[in-house]
């Protein structure tokens, strides 16, 4: 199983990823990337006024159910990717749900026969 100590992520097949910060964040779109600026819920090291120990930095007020849905949120996104990633059985374009765009491979371009698309419209000033 993966870990991460001292920015570095270690994965179980022993390869290591270095990181700017601490943590690995998934988005929408299943794009995966570091997500080190802890500013929606993080431990605070110094308290303001100085109070005894550490506090938390919560500015959105966010309540143990709002994080539980983020929490939610995040796992569904991860297991969205698991789930492509064993649909499509490689690393492929579409596990970000995009479909590929086809290109004719050279010398199998349509050939342009000359004729033009008439326009049933006829063209004239709009009312």
């Amino acid at each position: 199983m993966a870990d991460l100590k001292r920015r570095t992520l270690q994965l179980s097949s022993g390869k290591q990823i270095k990181l700017f910060g601490n943590s690995v964040a998934i988005g929408k779109t299943l794009e995966i990337g570091e997500g080190y600026a802890p500013n929606i819920l993080s431990l605070l090291e110094e308290q303001p006024d100085n109070k005894d120990g550490t506090g938390l930095s919560n500015p959105h007020r966010l309540t143990v159910e709002d994080l539980m849905e983020l929490a939610d949120f995040n796992i569904q996104l991860w297991m969205d990717l698991k789930a492509r990633l064993r649909q499509y059985g490689k690393l492929d374009p579409r596990i970000f749900g995009q479909e590929m765009v086809k290109t004719p491979a050279p010398g199998h371009e349509k050939a342009d026969t000359g004729r033009k698309r008439k326009n049933t419209e006829k063209e004239g000033p709009e009312e």
